[in-house]
């Protein structure tokens, strides 16, 4: 989200005229775990830096402010943070210093200390409330205090997750509490009562629990059933789907844009017959997220998140029934036991590591099915394949073979050969415009408006219900009240989805010029170099950074490349075997 101060450069535009006026620009950030509202913790941040600065004749002529990123990525992985340390180096970016109102949301760790040379080394000041003005970079108490502020950061960060994490083992195995999520297929949400926080019961928020969902609940019983009389996975899917049963996708087809929902897979059928909250017991736990280095090489670059199988001893399980089961505990038993038995269920959830790499893993798509291909080896060769039809029950009649397979010896050369060309020198020009070209027409920004504008219901809602809980506790008429609030509830909800969309549109991607698509496209010799004579591993990664998407159409014998560096894009299409 960028928010405009066109006050604010307006004013600096006039006093700058006076000499003893210092330019500064202000950096802060927000994030979803901060559980603030955007506008409200920019403001109390810019005023912050702005108290700061005013009494040395300080005004802000730039501002840098990060939505929704957590205080956990390097300044160089968020989008503002990022543009701040660029304009660092421009000798015209029309301030002199850069305030914070809060450090603490600023800096992550050993972020100061990564970031601070940056700024001395382009003779930036940067200015913090806790030392009562500018950094000394020389001084070892201001070191040691924004090292600490650092720590301080990282702490509360991690107590936080550690808070949350044992208050949600709690709910889960003592309440038996549903704790959020999309409803397992078979069940659907049902209202458990107001939330027990009195506050969040205040506002209106409720508990929901499962309760078995009339339609597919019965599909559930359907599939431990023809299981345990001996049938298949792939049996069981094509039988449901000859009957015209909608799939889990097809069932809920809000939540899965991106499934065809076209017939029940083999996969659904077993994640079925393994998912233990049919027995009616609340299991939590099962994933969890770890945080992994991006590159081993460079801890600066921090981490990226990862979803990750718990191992079965780790699940939580309620001590006591929480929803009406769908399946007995003795029939669940059973079919873990003969899917064990039969090798066709997985003893651990641990992550099974790859024998070889692939380099194109996950950058493949089926033109005939639009899924993604699968990593295979064969001969000792890597190859991709589709197999649609034998993971998808065939009554749906699904124009697709049985196997799709394309060999990566046969992709790889043809693909680097069009990236050294198209990042050539003598072609930068050309590809840079056409990447400006390509990008999507960037629209008035609104958003600032229509976000003040719902925050003020948000704020007359929240005074109309602290005054209807003063007649509530007063003795007036419970269900009078009751429906006072509902009806204010209901505004302040629509508010919130009306913010929430405005700053949603405040983020979508600016158009780059094409000197700052230069700039970026500018370290592509190191890209080119690595193409040249790399290992498979680090061509992996150049295709991703490229965010390469390849397009296999087996009736052609062709593969459509895209690439889109930073969300540009441009394309080409090569045969597989023989020419481009």
């Amino acid at each position: 989200m960028t928010i405009d101060v066109p006050r604010i450069e307006e004013t600096a535009a006039t006093l700058l005229a006076d000499d003893e006026y210092q330019r500064f620009a202000f950096y802060g950030r927000v994030s979803t775990e901060d559980q603030q509202d955007p506008v409200a913790s920019r403001n109390w941040q810019l005023t912050r830096a702005t108290g700061l600065i005013e009494p040395v004749g300080g005004i802000i002529v730039a501002e840098f402010f990060d939505i929704g990123l957590s205080r956990s990525l390097p300044w160089k992985r968020r989008r503002h943070a990022a543009r701040l340390l660029d304009a660092l180096a421009d000798p015209d970016r029309g301030f002199d210093a850069v305030v914070i109102g809060e450090p603490q949301r600023a800096f992550y760790g050993n972020q100061y200390s990564l970031t601070m040379p940056v700024f001395s080394h382009y003779g930036v000041g940067l200015w913090v409330p806790e030392v009562g003005g500018a950094i000394d970079p020389e001084s070892e108490a201001h070191d040691l205090i924004m090292s600490v502020f650092g720590g301080m950061s990282k702490g509360e960060r991690t107590r936080v997750k550690v808070r949350v994490r044992t208050a949600m083992t709690s709910q889960a195995k003592i309440e038996g509490r549903f704790l959020g999520g999309r409803p397992p297929y078979g069940y659907r949400l049902a209202d458990a009562g107001p939330h027990p926080n009195p506050g969040k019961a205040a506002d209106g928020r409720r508990l929901h629990k499962l309760e078995p969902d009339p339609t597919t609940g019965p599909v559930i019983r359907r599939i431990f059933a023809m299981y345990l009389a001996n049938h298949g996975y792939f049996a069981i899917a094509e039988a449901l789907t000859r009957d015209g049963i909608p799939s889990p996708s097809a069932a809920d087809p809000a939540r899965n844009p991106h499934r065809t929902g076209e017939g029940w897979a083999k996969s659904a059928v077993k994640n079925i017959l393994s998912n233990p909250r049919y027995t009616g017991r609340q299991v939590w736990n099962k994933q969890r997220k770890d945080e992994v280095l991006l590159d081993v090489n460079d801890v600066a670059l921090g981490y990226e998140t990862r979803m990750r199988w718990n191992d079965k001893s780790s699940w939580v399980w309620s001590d006591s029934i929480a929803h009406p089961p769908l399946v007995t505990v003795n029939d669940f038993e059973l079919v873990q036991t003969i899917m064990a038995a039969n090798g066709r269920g997985r003893t651990s959830t641990r992550e099974r590591r790859v024998r070889r790499p692939y380099i194109l893993r996950g950058l493949m798509i089926c033109g005939l099915c639009g899924r993604k291909m699968q990593s295979h080896q064969a001969h000792e060769l890597a190859y991709y394949r589709c197999r649609y039809p034998n993971e998808y029950a065939l009554a749906n009649h699904v124009q697709h073979p049985r196997n799709v397979y394309v060999a990566e010896r046969d992709i790889v050369p043809a693909l680097d050969n069009w990236l050294l060309r198209a990042f050539a020198p003598h072609r930068l020009t050309d590809t840079i415009r056409r990447l400006h070209a390509a990008q999507p027409a960037a629209g008035p920004s609104t958003g600032v408006p229509e976000i003040t504008a719902a925050n003020k219901i948000i704020a007359a809602c929240d005074a109309k219900l602290s005054q209807y809980r003063a007649v509530a506790d007063a003795g007036g008429d419970p269900v009078t009240v009751a429906a006072w609030m509902a009806e204010v509830n209901a505004q302040r909800a629509a508010a919130l989805a009306q913010r929430d969309k405005a700053a949603a549109q405040e983020q979508a991607p600016r158009r780059l010029t094409e000197e700052e698509i230069r700039r970026l496209v500018g370290s592509f010799d190191d890209v080119r170099n690595t193409l040249r004579n790399a290992r498979s591993e680090d061509k992996s990664t150049v295709y991703r950074e490229l965010r390469l998407a390849l397009t296999y159409n087996p009736g052609e014998n062709k593969i459509s490349v895209e690439a889109r560096p930073d969300a540009d894009y441009c394309g080409v299409t090569v045969r597989v075997r023989g020419g481009t």
